[in-house]
């Protein structure tokens, strides 16, 4: 019998490329790949690379360079970019990059095993001229869905008969749409909700290679989420480029209120988190169901980018620093241990000391737990690119240095103020005496981490009510109080969705 090929997949970026890798791995495996974890062991690595900004892009093609090196001292015989730089810059790519074997776009995941087969072989697969992706669906949203299965949604999948023999550990994700594999045991996932945004904010190139806003049918989300709940995973994380839009597509702006009440209702499911909220989207019946629905946590990722209205309107956003602590106001009135976080930009086209001296008031009274801030910088193909009253680069360092230290001093505190409280925490480490976590106002890898002491014979997956005894930056410390809904969930079989949650 041939020893079966074997693939590694690299993936940088965020949330919803680790959920476009494990379509991809669920692809790879079902046609009889062998999946790897280090590429050195692999024939060929697929680096899914993120296009959002410079250090990003970056940190892509050093990926990929540190891949190819390995060819020629091992078993690796290829390396393949995919993702979000892959889809931008397709040739372009290529061209800069002839240490790619190949530079595939989201077009070419459905093939991706002949693609890679073709590669292996010694064959050359050209690679994609770069297009709109919001002309690829109707203008109305209303129309789309129709319109859909002609397009690559990645994380959607396509429809296309699922084998009946799946291996270990390979499901459906989404009914018969598409498959996933865990490239991971942790006890938390993702789950794209929706792929595409159709807002037109100045500064971003996202909505031109991900395309329009596209909704997941909710069956397909509450399926994947059950498929997961068998798989051990406690917490979902639902992921898109503005989660605030679900449903718009579908006739029912509210439809998130509903799906977030039936995800948190699967068994083993113990809790749901929403990412990327858009503040100018927020409806008081959301802020409701995220602040008063047991297993929904109270967790609100907000993209405010900036409070000075003069810089917002320039950004072709909306709001100001009273509107936004005022919804602040209303989330904390509801849930006062409330999560919150943002990221923000600073030194945009025509930002003055006035505009920039409103952001700190704004960030000074805010409460967030987790910043993010980032010196604006010329991103291709965007209308800012071409804005005038662009500012030097060492006033956007200075103005990103001067935030950057507040954001950290402010989160700091908040962190402080979080101490004699409890939480409970959700462990995802454990290494020797070294019990690791996170805290519902905590998500993966942004906010901070929260560690457990006092913990008899800790695993992975358990939850603990605790008490904040301490704190550093934005990390907790926390004494365990008690161990609770002790057991992983048994793995239960994909079900069809309620009739709540539409077809």
């Amino acid at each position: 019998m041939p020893e079966r090929r074997t693939v590694a997949l690299v993936t940088l970026g965020c949330a919803r490329n680790e959920v476009d890798s494990e379509e991809l791995a669920g692809r790879l495996e079902a046609d009889g790949w062998q999946l790897v974890d280090d590429a050195a062991d692999a024939d060929v690595a697929v680096v899914n690379t993120c296009g959002f900004v410079e250090a990003a892009k970056k940190d892509s093609v050093d990926a990929l360079l540190e891949a190819n090196d390995l060819k020629g001292h091992g078993r690796t015989q290829a390396v393949v970019a995919v993702g979000c730089m892959a889809e931008r810059y397709g040739k372009e790519l290529a061209d800069a990059l002839p240490e790619a074997d190949a530079v595939l776009g989201f077009d070419d995941y459905a093939n991706i095993t002949e693609r890679l087969q073709t590669i292996l072989s010694g064959g050359h697969h050209a690679a994609h001229l770069p297009r709109d992706r919001r002309k690829l669906l109707p203008l109305t949203p209303v129309e789309r869905q129709a319109a859909a299965a002609d397009v690559a949604l990645p994380g959607h999948g396509a429809p296309e008969n699922v084998p009946s023999d799946l291996p270990d550990g390979l499901a459906p994700a989404s009914g018969p749409r598409t498959l996933r594999k865990r490239l991971d045991d942790n006890p938390v996932a993702s789950i794209k909700l929706a792929s595409g945004c159709d807002r037109r904010c100045s500064f971003c190139a996202i909505p031109a290679f991900r395309g329009s806003f596209i909704s997941r049918r909710p069956s397909d989300v509450l399926n994947e989420a059950v498929w997961l709940a068998g798989q051990g995973v406690r917490e979902v994380v639902l992921v898109s480029e503005n989660n605030t839009s679900y449903g718009k597509d579908l006739g029912d702006i509210r439809l998130l209120e509903t799906l977030l009440s039936e995800i948190a209702a699967v068994p083993g499911i113990e809790r749901v988190r929403v990412s990327y909220l858009q503040p100018a989207e927020m409806r008081p019946g959301l802020v409701d169901v995220m602040t008063g629905t047991a297993g929904v946590l109270p967790y609100f990722d907000l993209s405010f980018q900036h409070s000075a209205p003069a810089v917002l309107r320039r950004m072709r956003r909306f709001g100001n620093t009273d509107q936004f602590l005022e919804l602040l106001g209303t989330i904390r009135g509801k849930a006062p241990q409330a999560g919150a976080r943002s990221n923000f930009i600073v030194g945009f086209p025509g930002e003055t000391e006035e505009d920039f001296a409103e952001l700190e008031r704004f960030i000074t009274n805010a409460g967030l737990d987790a910043i993010g801030v980032f010196g604006y910088s010329d991103e291709d193909g965007t209308e800012a690119a071409t804005f005038d009253g662009k500012l030097p680069e060492d006033v956007v360092a200075d103005r990103l240095s001067r935030l950057t230290r507040l954001a950290e001093e402010l989160t700091a505190q908040r962190a402080e103020q979080r101490i004699g409280t409890e939480v409970e925490v959700l462990v995802e480490s454990v290494d020797g005496d070294l019990v690791e976590g996170r805290a519902a106002h905590q998500a993966p890898e942004t906010d901070g981490l929260t560690t457990l002491t006092g913990v008899d014979d800790p695993v992975v997956g358990r939850f603990y009510r605790a008490r904040v005894v301490a704190s550093e930056g934005v990390d907790l410390v926390a004494e365990a109080l008690e161990q609770v809904r002790a057991t992983a969930a048994a793995p239960a079989p994909a079900v069809a969705a309620p009739a709540g949650a539409g077809a």
